[in-house]
């Protein structure tokens, strides 16, 4: 099946690893220890994704061709041999998109519920409409 004729939102919603994992490469190819200090520092270390989970999520983004491992090395004289590179696939980008849509959504629908009253926020022109 191509890339090219898959739909992006049949991959949602992703985890949390996997979306941070998908917005850490937006900006290019990291390491996963890269990756998970891109993580922590975006996340004001709210958020620590330990071995394991990043692990686990990266498999499964590689097996869903949402990443791509890279042979490339930024600088093979500072580098560890070591460490995989992973790169965001264009498809990547398009599921990342389509999980910011989605959580746009939901943010307009509690803006329309007003939920975020105490935050001095308000819904502006949104079309979520609450459920009962």
């Amino acid at each position: 099946m191509g890339a090219n004729i898959r739909d992006p939102e049949a991959f949602l919603p992703l985890t949390l690893a996997e979306f941070h994992i998908l917005l850490s490469l937006v900006d290019g190819e990291l390491h996963g220890y890269g990756i998970m200090l891109e993580i922590a520092e975006r996340t004001h270390d709210k958020l620590r994704i330990g071995p394991a989970t990043l692990y686990r999520a990266i498999k499964r983004l590689l097996d869903a061709a949402l990443i791509e491992e890279i042979d490339q090395r930024p600088d093979p004289q500072l580098d560890d041999e070591r460490r995989r590179y992973y790169r965001l696939s264009d498809f990547g980008r398009r599921v990342a998109r389509a999980e910011v849509e989605r959580l746009m959504e939901l943010i307009d629908y509690a803006k329309a519920k007003d939920l975020m009253r105490d935050m001095d926020i308000k819904a502006n022109n949104s079309s979520a409409k609450p459920r009962r």
